[in-house]
């Protein structure tokens, strides 16, 4: 167990990103990953680096530098196959150990929600959850943490001051994911699996895929969102008219949901799916705090309420004041004379 404190946080430096890795394949949340980092490392004067563990992943290793990582440690195993969290976990802290990172940032996934807390705990390292934003402290380089607390109501900035190195993960789509820059290149680090690493460690008999939901919201470029003013299913049944003819998916507040107006697999926001598509049209959503993280980083976002001083059409780069239940069958007509 690695225990860090005041007195020797001259050794740690660098932020780290540990790769999502499904399938054999880098996920496109790490590329996320690493231009949040590197706005923190060129803050603090620091490299970013990426540690990817998995099998048979060692040719994508280089696809990583064009986004912004400086150094890539790989480690590509066939006891990496598929994903065990004790594994990773166990080498993880020999990485640290070895290295001293002075920031770790994981996806909030269902992989970086299981592995992140394991590693917090093997270091002795404190872990904030679900970030939306991340920040460097000049006058002490502290991580600034922000994620929605107290039931979303706030948004809340934690450090942890005492211990190195800091950790946390951050929700995908969150941030934008940097533009790559051609010719790139950085250092590949060679590193493995260890014996001591895999001894009482869970096994994987087989693995099940379950049936994709046949609502994507995290792929979608367009979505048509509605909230409590759609007033019942059948409002939702206009929506799912108008996204039909722009090729896009009906996304829902949790108001909506909640109600039973149409199920959670639709449900955006800090409880639902966090989503980042070019365009994002909410339909009388007041915009709480809980589902204002969930679609704020959208390219462009078009509000329609009958009330003009809603967060959500303050926010909003296109607010339209009118009765959504007049606006947007016109809308529909209009897209149907095309």
């Amino acid at each position: 167990m690695i225990i860090s404190n005041d007195t020797d946080r001259s050794k740690y430096s660098n932020v780290w990103v540990v790769a999502e890795v499904l399938s054999g394949r880098i996920q496109p949340v790490t590329h996320e990953l690493i231009g949040a980092a590197r706005t923190l490392a060129d803050k603090s004067g620091s490299q970013v680096w990426v540690v990817v563990m998995g099998s048979g992943i060692a040719g994508q290793a280089g696809s990583l530098f064009p986004y912004g990582a400086d150094k890539v440690i790989l480690i590509d195993d066939e006891k990496l196959s598929g994903f065990n969290d004790e594994i990773e976990a166990k080498t993880m802290e020999r990485l640290i150990s070895k290295y001293y990172p002075e920031v770790i940032i994981f996806a909030a996934t269902t992989r970086g929600r299981a592995l992140a807390p394991r590693v917090a705990v093997v270091t002795n390292c404190g872990l904030t959850a679900d970030c939306t934003e991340l920040g460097i402290d000049p006058q002490n380089g502290d991580l600034l943490q922000t994620r929605p607390a107290f039931g979303g109501n706030i948004m809340a900035t934690i450090r942890s001051s005492n211990h190195r190195p800091q950790m946390a993960t951050v929700r995908p789509r969150v941030m934008k994911a940097p533009v790559p820059i051609p010719g790139r290149t950085g250092e590949v680090i060679t590193e493995f699996v260890m014996d001591e690493d895999t001894t009482g460690a869970k096994k994987i008999l087989e693995i099940f895929h379950s049936q994709e939901s046949t609502v994507n919201l995290g792929d979608a470029q367009i979505i048509i969102a509605g909230g409590r003013a759609m007033k019942g299913p059948k409002g939702f049944e206009l929506l799912k008219t108008l996204a039909a003819k722009v090729n896009g998916a009906v996304g829902a507040s949790r108001a909506a949901v909640d109600a039973g107006w149409i199920s959670y697999a639709h449900q955006v926001g800090q409880t639902g799916q966090t989503v980042q598509t070019k365009v994002y049209i909410a339909c009388g959503i007041s915009g709480q705090i809980q589902h204002l993280v969930g679609m704020q980083s959208c390219d462009l976002i078009i509000a329609i309420d009958k009330n003009p001083d809603t967060p959500m059409m303050q926010m909003a780069d296109i607010a339209i004041v009118g009765d959504l239940f007049e606006v947007i069958p016109e809308v529909i007509d209009e897209l149907s004379r095309e």
